[in-house]
């Protein structure tokens, strides 16, 4: 890396400590709503514009190389900057600031929900469905257009969603992820990316603590389900699944969905109404999606506070540790188009992947009444057209749904 490169700008602001990071972070953990994309707009209002912690061009970097990954893209760059201010308790303090108000509310719901006969039918909770139909249909319109601007790609979405649609099977969501990613490898010579900028971003990496990481990630890929197999007891089980998850999630938190619920409610360990309560109310809090995992593993023995923690670093653990491993590369990978296709590919099954999730069981198992096919439609209408915060979409139809459906 070119030395002049690793030394902050005359603009960038110089270190500081894990307690300044973590107010920073604990305001945007308060206040950032709207989802992964709109969280990197205030990323960027905080960090790069008003706190000056770093310089655009990093923050470029560092934006498209927490997309390129699987995992949480915000809350991987929160790491990223987090690290990058205050070392490794810097990194920890931003994922802590960020990611616990929405936690600690979604486990308050998950007590709720235990603690009140019915309240999974309730006329709102219905409202919360219907409202995760709508969010969920519009990322997918997003994301296709954003992931799928060819046919080779677009047929590598509607392909996986065909086999997910006609077929269920413990692994397949991975095999259709990998097949995209051979699928765009092999045929997708055309495909058409921006250019990286000139220099990656100035983070301090080093080759063999990534090479951990990545050892670390790959092999608990493994480990955990095996673990799970042979010990089923609810902590292990627990594990296994969220950590799969959380390694398979490419293209934002809402891919997480039926990753989750293939792994939990596919397995009998929550119902489904409760699975969809959950994920609506989600929508409405601010700070990452992945908050949702808490109130999974709330409700999922071994329950409560405890079992809501295990789920949540479950979930985050592998987006934390290919985050670390793939830093000190990541100069090589930016630049490297087979790679580029490999995840282009994936990317593409991946939307594949949400739209078969946002058929089943999302639409079977909430548009059931020509009044939520309404609500769901108008829901639709005003995050697309309209450009409503989700957390808008979410108050109306669960006001809504408690007037029309209680």
């Amino acid at each position: 890396m070119d030395a002049r490169r690793t030394a902050a700008p005359p603009e960038v602001r110089g270190r500081g400590r894990p307690v300044e990071v973590f107010l920073a972070f604990l305001k945007l953990g308060c206040t950032s709503f709207g989802g992964p994309i709109a969280h990197l707009g205030f990323f960027q209002d905080e960090f790069v514009a008003s706190r000056r912690w770093i310089d655009p061009a990093d923050f470029s970097d560092l934006v498209a190389l927490c997309q390129f990954l699987p995992g949480p893209a915000s809350s991987q760059l929160g790491l990223a900057i987090g690290w990058r201010r205050a070392g490794w308790g810097g990194a920890g303090a931003a994922w802590l600031g960020f990611t616990m108000p929405s936690a600690a509310i979604m486990m308050a719901l998950a007590y709720g929900v235990l603690r009140t006969h019915g309240l999974a039918h309730a006329g709102w909770v219905q409202g919360l469905k219907v409202a995760a139909v709508a969010i969920v249909a519009q990322a997918v319109w997003s994301m296709g257009r954003n992931l799928c601007p060819d046919r080779l790609r677009a047929g590598i979405a509607a392909a996986v969603a065909i086999v997910l649609s006609l077929f269920s099977a413990p692994g397949l969501p991975l095999a259709c992820i990998a097949g995209g990613a051979m699928a765009g490898g092999a045929l997708g010579r055309g495909f058409k990316f921006g250019s990286p900028s000139p220099q990656p971003a100035a983070l301090p990496t080093r080759r063999d603590l990534g090479l951990l990481c990545l050892s670390l990630f790959f092999g608990l890929l493994v480990l955990l389900p095996w673990l799970a197999e042979i010990y089923p007891q609810a902590p292990t089980r627990v594990l296994g699944a969220l950590y799969r998850a959380g390694a398979l999630v490419f293209g934002g938190g809402h891919v997480v969905l039926p990753l989750l619920q293939r792994s939990t409610v596919g397995r009998g360990w929550i119902a489904e109404d409760t699975f969809l309560a959950g994920y609506g109310a989600a929508q409405a809090l601010p700070g990452p999606l992945f908050a949702f995992a808490s109130y999974l593993g709330a409700i999922m023995p071994p329950g409560g506070v405890l079992g809501g923690l295990l789920a949540l670093a479950a979930l985050y653990l592998p987006g934390v540790l290919v985050l670390f491993g793939a830093l000190p590369f990541w100069s090589a990978l930016r630049s490297d188009r087979r790679a580029q296709t490999l995840l282009a590919g994936a990317n593409a099954a991946v939307v594949g992947l949400l739209g078969a999730a946002l058929y089943s069981p999302l639409w079977t198992s909430t548009i059931n009444d020509p009044r939520k096919f309404a609500l769901a439609l108008a829901s639709f209408a005003g995050l697309k057209y309209f450009r409503l915060p989700p957390w808008v979409v979410v108050a109306a139809c669960a006001g809504l749904g408690a007037l029309a459906f209680g």
